[in-house]
């Protein structure tokens, strides 16, 4: 009879190689899978602290467009005690200077290195947790993308998933406990299901019509010149990728739930269609994160398998027996030794076990309480992400569900649990907005982006996992009013006072003498450009103007904005 405390073991704590079935069986070990995995994650956090370390303090900083000072300030005065550290849990609190913006983000960049080089993995990724938690719940609309919560959540997760210890390895001695793995992959079908299911829930009529995809390409936030190519197919061909979304997401990825053999053949369809979608999308680090859960499907045999030759025997043993690791490396160079296969090593982990710890007493109390009290930690966490996650999904098809919504207003601040859906209505247009500057009101001048379509004849290029997080909002802001972005106005307000932090997100400064009189927001609708249009004129965008998006502003004497002018409607754009 399995008591309560073997199943919580068996469930949150780790596998330890005195799990002797764990051993017997390599199709059941992800020690190969995890160790992919960490070192993935540990790079999408390198993209995310790289790219805000440009960014940050034009976006948050004293001087930029939405200060964390201003918003941590009212947070303060609207919610009181604990509550309002709660709400906001992030660093920033300490200090919002550009130095502490600068610090917080050097500190994750360099934890995000040593999650990659395997140094102290659960230390390291709870220092990338910290800095990227601090700076997501201080950035506001600069923050409020899907991605970062996906990746908040699997970072989370992995505190319990990765190897314990300074220099783990493979961490053959911890492996993942079943919970954490299952949480990983539960995310990974998450994000596809629910994604697939806000498409039907939508009624999203290009959904249903099959033309979702027609002008997918073109419309997106960052395009790519591959995209490009992708847009000028023919309608079947786009029409097929709707089918064949729409059976993925609800359909396929419920393999994760079947044997192996189905795992494998599922991850051997989505690995693909993900760097396709990297390759005609710029969606930041999201497929990245998505492309690296998809190898918590494999398992060690099934890559051992796939492995060169020459890597097998050595992996093998520090996998299922790690004691005898040393000896086959001393041993590397008899040639006998690179023709053992996975059969020897299940041989020997049929016969291992964990040498037995002396240590004193008291030693043995203390670890056993230590390990009583992890275990707790895991379950009490993991449990409660999922029922979170669980209950997202249910009223997702059951808005009325009846099931308790404390813990899930509990965690959100912290988005380690949460709903996803990508795409769920599809954009009719691409309009771009266009800051512009003038010294007479008649002849102006256009401040150059970096990242986003601007000049017609410039390629749109592949930037991914890089997130220029201002341009990426600047599309969001496009297919709405002003009134409902203030990131457009407050530009316009930091282009006047010539702010260096804001002018950096800026490919260039149109006016290094001295900042304009006037500043004005612009909308253009923009479309690819056809192939006889690319063969005669060598451009790959064309567009229209739609007018004034947001007011014309100049600084008045006394230091105060005052508008000149304000924007008509705009024709329906979404």
């Amino acid at each position: 009879m399995v008591s309560g405390a073997s199943i919580l073991q068996r469930l949150f704590g780790p596998e330890t190689q005195s799990d002797v079935s764990s051993l017997r069986d390599p199709r059941r070990s992800h020690l190969i899978p995890r160790w992919i995995f960490l070192r993935a994650l540990g790079l999408i956090y390198f993209s995310a602290f790289y790219s805000l370390l440009f960014q940050i303090r034009g976006l948050i900083g004293p001087q930029g467009i939405l200060p964390a000072q201003q918003y941590l300030q009212a947070v303060y005065h609207s919610l009181p005690g604990f509550t309002r550290f709660w709400f906001a849990p992030t660093l920033f609190w300490l200090s919002t200077s550009n130095h502490a913006l600068t610090a917080v983000t050097v500190v994750g960049l360099v934890g995000s290195l040593l999650v990659v080089v395997n140094v102290w993995p659960r230390l390291t990724l709870l220092v990338c947790f910290v800095c990227f938690l601090s700076f997501v719940s201080a950035a506001g609309d600069f923050s409020n993308y899907q991605s970062d919560g996906m990746l908040l959540e699997a970072g989370f997760i992995s505190l319990f998933f990765a190897p314990r210890r300074l220099w783990p390895a493979l961490g053959a001695t911890f492996a993942p406990s079943r919970a954490s793995l299952f949480l990983l992959q539960w995310e990974w079908f998450r994000i596809y299901f629910q994604s697939g299911l806000v498409k039907l829930l939508s009624g999203d009529e290009e959904w249903r019509h099959f033309t979702a995809m027609d002008e997918y390409y073109q419309n997106g936030p960052l395009p790519t010149w591959v995209g490009w190519y992708m847009q000028h197919l023919p309608h079947w061909f786009h029409a097929f990728t709707v089918a064949a979304t729409l059976t993925l997401e609800l359909a396929l990825v419920f393999m994760l739930f079947l044997p192996r053999r189905f795992r494998i053949i599922c991850f051997l369809i989505v690995t693909p269609w993900q760097i396709v979608v990297i390759l005609t999308a710029n969606y930041t680090f999201l497929n990245y994160l998505v492309l690296a859960q998809g190898f918590l499907l494999l398992d060690d045999q099934f890559l051992l398998r796939v492995l060169p030759q020459k890597l097998r025997p050595e992996l093998s043993l520090k996998i299922w027996h790690p004691e005898r690791s040393t000896e086959s490396a001393q041993s590397k160079a008899c040639p006998e030794l690179a023709e053992r296969d996975l059969r020897f090593t299940s041989e020997v982990a049929e016969s291992s076990q964990e040498p037995e710890i002396k240590a004193s007493a008291p030693r043995k109390n203390w670890i056993r309480h230590a390990s009583a009290i992890r275990l707790a930690v895991s379950a009490v966490f993991l449990t409660w992400v999922f029922y979170v996650t669980t209950a997202e999904l249910v009223h997702m098809l059951w808005r009325e569900a009846p099931l308790p919504s404390a813990p899930i207003a509990a965690l959100e601040p912290f988005r380690i649990a949460n709903q996803y859906g990508l795409f769920a209505v599809m954009t009719r247009g691409r309009y771009e907005i266009e800051f512009q500057g003038s010294n007479d009101g008649q002849n102006w001048t256009a401040y150059p982006f970096r990242y986003k379509p601007q000049a017609l004849n410039q390629p749109p290029g592949i930037y991914a996992p890089y997130q220029p997080r201002f341009d990426w909002n600047l599309w969001f802001a496009s297919l709405g009013d002003w009134r409902q972005n203030s990131i457009v106005p407050l530009t316009e307000e930091r282009l006047l006072t010539t702010s260096s932090d804001v002018l950096a997100l800026f490919a260039a400064n149109p006016f290094p003498q001295a900042p304009p009189k006037y500043v004005r927001a612009i909308i253009w609708q923009y479309w690819f450009t056809s192939m006889p249009e690319k063969r005669t004129t060598g451009l790959w965008w064309k567009r229209q103007l739609l007018g004034l998006y947001a007011p014309v502003i100049t600084l008045k004497p006394d230091g105060s904005f005052d508008a000149v002018q304000f924007p008509e409607s705009l024709p329906p754009h979404e």
